[in-house]
Order: structure tokens, then sequence, then C-alpha cells
């Protein structure tokens, strides 16, 4: 099987020299960086920096591919027009996921012992973790990650997503709430919507104003999702309140913008993901999803269009 990998500056990183040996052995030959995907190619091993394709280039130049393996997160800016073409397609979303995970678990841990308001100034209610009301907005992959790591962790956890059946819910052992509630009740509220046009500013002022006076919002979902404006009344209006944005929009955030002018509201610049060697997670789920390919195995991380209606 001819295979390629094709990327931007991170496709190395993402594909060390282990997991590139591995990829070749699997496809009984020798697996190959390249600038351009060739026309003979039947699998490419790729990450950010895939070059979206229209279903028409995909016919005319890549006849022979049979499989896209994404060694990164979400697949929406290229997945559609390869699927329509029959062309498989596979994320490491769920690698991409735990990185994330960790990083937001991290902050409502440290929300609970109000350490934030160290630097912030802001003068919170200090009730530590336990009993402590969380609400986890979205229950995709990341949503469900963070849900599974609280569980070690003696809090309340709330939960809201409007795909799943009750039995998901009590499943991760959380409690099905609706966004109002998760708002008004929970103190620390943490944002995994789906990024897609329905949950575009979903997160708006009412939603925002109703939030206890001393609650915590994170956001290491995507920054479309919150109404900036309302953020910045509300977290102007009240000091006790903080905000931990991880994702903006725009991003990176202006350096003029009102949000920074705020000491309540922290802004890191979007490293909740896979930074530095946590990348290679990422190309070893492609590699043994490959190995699952070519043994006729059942995938674990396939996407399908109907996937796409809803992942992030």
């Amino acid at each position: 099987m001819k295979v390629v990998f094709y990327g931007g500056p991170m496709i190395k990183r993402v594909y060390g020299a282990e997991t590139v040996g591995k990829i070749g052995r699997l496809a009984g030959g020798d697996a190959v960086f390249c600038d351009a995907i060739p026309n003979d190619a039947e699998a490419v091993f790729t990450t950010w920096g895939m070059k979206p394709y229209t279903a028409e280039e995909i016919e005319r130049g890549l006849p022979r591919l049979k499989y896209v393996f994404y060694g990164a997160g979400t697949v929406q800016s290229f997945a559609r027009p390869f699927l329509l073409r029959g062309v498989r397609v596979f994320s490491a979303w769920q690698a991409n996921g735990v990185p994330v995970a960790e990083f937001t678990v991290s902050q409502i841990l440290l929300c609970g012992k109000r350490y934030f308001d160290v630097f912030t100034g802001a003068k919170g209610e200090v009730r530590g973790n336990y009993g402590l009301k969380v609400g986890i907005i979205g229950l995709g992959t990341i949503g469900k990650l963070v849900c599974r790591m609280l569980s070690e962790h003696k809090l309340d956890v709330y939960a809201y997503d409007k795909f799943l059946p009750d039995e998901a819910f009590a499943a991760l052992g959380v409690k099905r709430a609706e966004l109002d509630e998760i708002f008004k009740n929970c103190d620390i509220i943490s944002n995994h919507l789906a990024n897609n046009g329905e949950t575009r500013g979903m997160i708006n002022r009412e939603l925002l104003f109703s939030m206890k006076p001393d609650a915590y919002f994170i956001n290491t979902g995507r920054g479309a999702q919150v109404d900036h404006a309302a953020l910045y009344d509300v977290m102007k209006e009240e000091p006790r309140r903080t905000a931990l944005l991880d994702v903006t929009d725009p991003e990176p955030l202006p350096a003029d913008h009102p949000l920074r002018t705020l000491a309540n509201v922290i802004i890191s610049p979007h490293i909740a993901g896979s930074l530095g060697d946590e990348v290679g997670r990422m190309g070893e789920y492609m590699c043994a999803e490959f190995e699952r390919v070519v043994n006729g195995k059942t995938p674990l991380f396939e996407v399908t269009p109907k996937m796409l209606e809803t992942m992030a």
C-alpha cells in the first residue's frame, strides 16, 4: 500500500521515527514524507496544515486514495469532500482531547480552592472542592473525559447535552441539567460545546448574567460560542466572578480588547490542547487505527458524515 505523510511543520513531531517505522511495516513498504499528496497515494497520514480538497480535486487527482488518518482534532475543515468521494477519514480527536481534559480538570480543582483569586483580587467565598457544584456544557469527547476525571473527586457535577440520552449521563455519574440551571446554580462552569453554526453565541448575555456573584467560567471549547461583549459586562459588573479563557473570538484576542483590561479575566494562549511532546500521542493513535484497518478489525476513531453534525 502506498502510504505518505503530508501536512504542515508539525508533521514530523506528530509522527515520530518509531511511529513512522511501524506504519511503514504495516503498509508493507516505506512510508515517505511529501510536500503534496501524490496521485498514487492510497493512505495519507496528516495533521494540522492539511489542505482542504474539493470532491472534484479528489476524484481527478487522488483516484487511488482510500484512507486519511488525521493526527489532530477536528476534521470539520476538510473531511466532507473526502467522505463524499468514499475516502474513509480517521481522527485522533480523542488523543487530542486528553490534554484538554487534564487542563480543564486542573483549572476546576484550582477554582474550588479560589486559587486564581490570588492573582485577580477576587474575593469569592472559599468553600473547597468537597460538594462543589460544577457544570459541564457539552458531552462530546472532551466533556465526557472531564466528567470521568472529575468522578475521582467529591464534586456535585451537572451536565448539559441535548443529544445524549439519560443513560449516558447516568453512566458518567453526572446529573442532567438545562443550560439556564447550570449557569444559575453552579459554582464553576466549563464549556465544551461542539463548534457549529447552532452553537455560535449560545452562551449569551442572559445566561452569563445569571451566574452566581463569585462563579468561575472556564472556556477551553471555542470562543465563538460566547458573547464576549456580554462576558465583559458581567465580569466588570461583579469582580468576584472570574473567567478563564483559553480560547477567544477572535483568536488571539486583540491587545486593546476590553476583556484584557479586567483583572478577573485570565486569558491563556490556547494551550489546553496537545503541546510539545504531547502531539506524539496523536500519531500513535493513528498508527494503532491503521493497524486495526489493515488487520480487518473495527476502527475506533472513524469519522462519518453523521458525526460531523455534532462533533467539534
